[in-house]
């Protein structure tokens, strides 16, 4: 691994503020050449960031917009940003236990983590918090991308609150509405190598 994972933000790395307009058609940036830049071919709107990395890694919920996309889209490992790791089991995924539910069935799970190779794996369940509070190591030979996690604005006119946290599959009516910050693969056959917690 290098000296801080790839897809976590670093010290000095922060969402980029923008003006954005929110019509029937969408949600898009008031400034058109940053919001062409900012979409991806499926459409959606993909949260900026600015600044340099100039201190340590922040372990918090949310990975690097940019740099998830490029892990993600590439199956690259989220430590080191080279090739994940595979077997005749396939690729190697470490996740977080949901809610320490220790029975969690994980065929058709979907997450934001991309995959990792070995190296990284093991260091990962030492550095990451959220590892070390209960982890499992899974295979997976089929991981389709299905959608994007981010921030969803409701339409015009109605009094909802903007959803912070939602799964927009691509095929959805809401994938115009949302802001993304991962993309998001749906994990199958898959076979649960491991589990464990380095903390109490």
């Amino acid at each position: 691994m290098t000296q801080a994972p790839y897809v976590v933000p670093m010290e000095g790395e922060r969402a980029l503020s923008t003006d954005l307009k929110i019509t029937r058609d969408g949600v898009s940036c008031t400034d058109p050449v940053w919001d062409a830049l900012n979409r991806d071919p499926e459409g959606a709107l993909w949260e900026a960031w600015t600044g340099l990395p100039s201190g340590k890694p922040v372990y918090a919920a949310e990975l690097h917009p940019e740099r998830q996309l490029i892990a993600m889209e590439s199956l690259l490992c989220a430590g080191c940003k080279q090739e994940a790791d595979r077997n005749e089991l396939g690729m190697l995924w470490v996740l977080p236990v949901l809610d320490h539910a220790e029975d969690t069935v994980w065929e058709g799970v979907r997450t934001v983590t991309p995959p990792m190779c070995e190296a990284c794996a093991s260091e990962a369940k030492l550095r990451c918090p959220r590892l070390r509070e209960g982890w499992v190591e899974l295979r997976v030979r089929e991981a389709e991308l299905v959608g994007v996690r981010g921030t969803l604005h409701p339409r015009p006119g109605s009094n909802a609150d903007p959803d912070p946290d939602a799964l927009v599959l691509y095929d959805s009516a809401d994938l115009p509405f949302v802001v993304a910050r991962g993309l998001v693969r749906e994990l199958a056959n898959v076979t649960l190598v491991a589990a464990g917690a380095t903390v109490s």
